[in-house]
């Protein structure tokens, strides 16, 4: 079986500090290697992967602002469909813009969706609906103008964020900053509970962050350490009391939700999204409607076995769990077109 992956191109596969498109590109990718799957990953040129890598993209947009992102978007999807047929399936993360090359060949097509940002793209989903298959990263994420063909939660390398029994005494808000992800939230909450805040993450809207965190951080009850990855990720998700996860949408997935609790991490989170479907109640974290909620939910993390809570994300969110969905996934849409 040969399988053509589409990365997406505003970071590198896998990101050095942001990118969860990338982040799960990069795991699914490895994860397909290991199981023997023929891959060819299509990714900036500068990517790492054990699979084989095709690009013509010079360098992520979001690192390098010479790349016009749309000019290069098309580049690497023309390059891409140009050899289709050396590919017994091609599997799209990049959103969109591949579904307008999707009818120019034979070749079966995969795009995991992850997350629709708006209603204003169904016309570039809805109409090829049945030439290609859809998967969805959550059962709440499905909308409910689409066909999909499965519901496939993503997964993580559970050995990269080991079990960290003794936790810490700080809260921790790892995310983007912006309204949606409730930045402003845990702080309240944080401030309310006299627990030291950690704040990690890009700012994403510059006139929320200036407004409502900035007047905020101090360096010492609220600390703002920017975008990290690799070993400093894992430390920041594994030397904390609890995550603080107040969301203000409907969360498609969430990867540091479920990476927090692979170190034994409990997570404070709104109910919303695909929360309730990555969170067990009461027993690998809170689901809360507010602040309020989350303010009872500080005092009851030590009711929590951390060692449980990373159990269950070996259980359920383990990127072996993922490739395998995937490549039954994979089998069945090709059986059904011998």
């Amino acid at each position: 079986m040969r399988i053509a992956m589409i990365a997406p191109i505003a970071w590198r596969t896998p990101p050095r500090h942001y990118g969860p498109w990338e982040a799960v590109t990069s795991l699914l990718t490895e994860g397909l290697v290991e199981l023997g799957v023929d891959v060819t990953l299509f990714a900036t040129q500068d990517s790492l992967t054990s699979a084989t890598l095709d690009g013509v993209v010079p360098a992520p947009y979001c690192e390098d602002a010479s790349i016009d992102a749309k000019v290069w978007e098309y580049r690497q999807l023309a390059h891409v469909f140009a050899q289709a047929g050396q590919f017994d399936l091609i599997h799209n993360q990049a959103d969109f813009p591949a579904h307008a090359f999707s009818g120019l060949v034979d070749t079966p097509m995969v795009t995991t969706i992850h997350g629709l940002s708006s209603d204003r793209i169904l016309p570039m989903y809805k109409p090829f609906e049945n030439r290609i298959h859809y998967v969805a990263i959550s059962e709440a994420d499905r909308h409910p103008q689409l066909r999909y063909t499965a519901t496939i939660h993503h997964g993580i390398a559970t050995d990269d964020f080991p079990c960290n029994p003794a936790g810490g005494e700080d809260l921790l808000y790892f995310g983007r900053i912006h309204p949606d992800k409730g930045t402003r939230e845990a702080i309240e909450v944080a401030q309310r509970t006299a627990r030291r805040l950690h704040i990690y993450g890009p700012v994403q809207d510059h006139a929320y962050y200036e407004r409502e965190v900035l007047p905020r951080i101090d360096g010492n009850r609220v600390v703002y350490h920017g975008a990290v990855g690799g070993v400093v990720r894992r430390e920041a998700l594994s030397n904390t009391y609890a995550l603080l996860h107040l969301i203000n949408f409907d969360e498609p997935f969430g990867l540091s939700v479920v990476e927090a609790m692979a170190c034994g991490t409990p997570v404070i989170a709104v109910g919303r999204g695909a929360m309730p479907e990555i969170i067990t109640h009461a027993m690998t974290g809170f689901l809360v409607d507010d602040v309020e909620g989350a303010i009872a939910a500080v005092g009851l993390i030590d009711t929590l076995n951390r060692e449980a809570v990373s159990a269950a994300v070996s259980r359920n969110f383990s990127v072996e769990r993922m490739a395998q969905d995937y490549l039954r996934l994979y089998r069945s849409i090709l059986e059904e077109i011998r």
